[in-house]
């Protein structure tokens, strides 16, 4: 199984609209993506382990795959349309990550 993570870093004075992600956005990915994304999951995050801290990031959203080949054909298809949404719902730049999953 391979995870494709959208991490957005916590940075001072952005923004970041966890419900148009949440109801917008990813439904959107979703639907563009069918069959090839088997399942998504959506964080926020809440700080940092020391109490009082910031999370290193405001949000990670991660879409599930079966091969990195059908991750790479679906996703890279569309990120343009994936991209060009972002501004809707944040100023922060994404950085993406794809894992193997291991457990």
């Amino acid at each position: 199984m391979i995870k494709l993570s959208v991490l957005y870093p916590h940075v001072d004075g952005c923004h970041f609209d966890m419900q148009y992600y949440c109801d917008e956005h990813m439904p959107m990915v979703q639907k563009i993506l069918g069959s090839a994304c088997k399942g998504v999951a959506v964080e926020e995050g809440i700080g940092g382990i020391e109490v009082g801290s910031p999370p290193s990031y405001l949000a990670m959203g991660h879409l599930y795959f079966d091969s990195l080949e059908v991750c790479r054909v679906s996703f890279g298809a569309n990120v343009s349309t994936f991209m060009d949404d972002v501004p809707n719902y944040t100023d922060i730049k994404p950085v993406i990550q794809l894992s193997e999953v291991k457990i």
